[in-house]
């Protein structure tokens, strides 16, 4: 998922316990402005959610079927930063109104509340596990917020509370997307305010900062990288530049994929790599292997036949490369308008799309959302 600049168009979020307006517009299909793209005869996408306000971001489904979705804290305060998404578009605080309450009194409880969420995910064993960065408004990390978290979709607890140290997620840092190895009980980060991987061990619950600002990290301020035919340039003429974003496991855990996303490279390395601390960031580059151009893309996933999906957000479209290589188009639809996260349940393909490109920071500071924010779902190609 993306790492929005902040030069302009973004405001501090709201102090106080939640904003009305905002939860009665997240509550409803938007009915009102421009008339939203029109979907092709032949797509195979099927609406899921639509949501006028606020923005979302990521995806998540568990096996019984739930649809969860995350609402960062950008520029506004959304009531339902973690939430259950219903069929009626309907949204419910997750795992409660507790953990969605972010203002002053709670201040001093940085581990016991959704700040920033920027990733919701279930592992093969059905855990969802939420990524906070802990980064309101993109202005820096809130000191001892940024955690990874693990709720149990059966009980909706938290289970496991992993705080990632400043050590590691520094003030500048954004914890952007999370990828869980049941197996070996690890969880492997992409970060993009800095540019690095997070390797957290899930049973000690230490967290290592890898490959700091190393190329393969970094976004490439060269590129004009493109949505709806114009380039992503903010309010001080800086080309769009962001880092370590999409990651995908391969299905036999032994490989992590990533890729900066203002970028056309993708790259892997072997997770038995990550997982050895005797490693140095030297030794680690030496086994990153770089795959080849690939187009630029937001989130990643892969399929049980080891396909890579990619959310290519400058065509309006999801790709997939092939284990051999090749590029394949799934779909082309107008309503993918920065199709953005993935997730795979029940033999069916979900993808957000949160319109980054239409929001302030890219327009001048003002906003051109002219549809809803909308999740999609569709069977899963052969």
């Amino acid at each position: 998922m993306l790492l929005l600049t902040c030069s302009v168009g973004c405001s501090a979020p709201d102090s106080g316990s939640g904003n009305a307006g905002s939860a009665a517009a997240a509550d409803s299909v938007a009915a009102a402005g421009p008339a939203a793209p029109q979907a092709p005869a032949d797509s195979p996408l099927r609406l899921v959610a639509a949501l006028r306000e606020p923005q979302f971001v990521g995806v998540a489904v568990t096996p019984d079927g739930r649809v969860f979705a995350n609402f960062p804290r950008w520029d506004n305060n959304p009531v339902t930063p973690v939430a259950i998404i219903s069929s009626d578009n309907s949204v419910k605080p997750y795992p409660d109104a507790a953990w969605c309450t972010w203002n002053e009194s709670v201040r001093n409880e940085p581990q016991k509340h959704w700040i920033c969420p920027q990733s919701v995910h279930a592992d093969k064993t059905g855990m969802l596990w939420v990524l906070d960065p802990a980064s309101p408004g993109l202005k820096g990390t809130v000191p001892g917020g940024p955690k990874l978290v693990r709720i149990d979709p059966k009980t909706d607890k938290v289970v496991q509370n992993i705080s990632i140290p400043e050590s590691v997620a520094s003030r500048k840092s954004y914890l952007n997307d999370v990828r869980i190895d049941t197996q070996n009980s690890y969880a492997y980060i992409t970060e993009s305010g800095v540019g690095s991987l997070v390797v957290v061990d899930l049973k000690s619950g230490k967290a290592r900062k890898l490959l700091a600002m190393h190329p393969s990290m970094m976004g490439d301020t060269t590129l004009n990288i493109k949505a709806d035919g114009h380039e992503m340039i903010d309010a001080t003429g800086k080309r769009a530049r962001f880092n370590a974003d999409g990651i995908a496991l391969s299905q036999d855990l032994q490989y992590l994929y990533w890729k900066p996303l203002t970028s056309y490279k993708l790259y892997r390395i072997k997770t038995e790599a990550l997982r050895n601390p005797a490693l140095s960031d030297a030794q680690l580059a030496q086994q990153i292997e770089d795959l080849g151009k690939v187009p630029a893309c937001d989130g990643m996933e892969i399929d049980a036949n080891n396909n890579l999906y990619m959310t290519a957000f400058e065509n309006h479209s999801i790709v997939r490369r092939t284990p051999a290589g090749k590029i394949e188009t799934v779909v082309q639809d107008p309503r993918l308008e920065w199709p953005d996260t993935f997730a795979f349940a029940n033999g069916s393909l979900y993808v957000t799309a949160s319109a980054i490109h239409k929001t302030p920071t890219w327009n001048k500071g003002v906003g051109k959302q002219d549809q809803p924010y909308s999740i999609f779902k569709m069977a899963l190609p052969k």
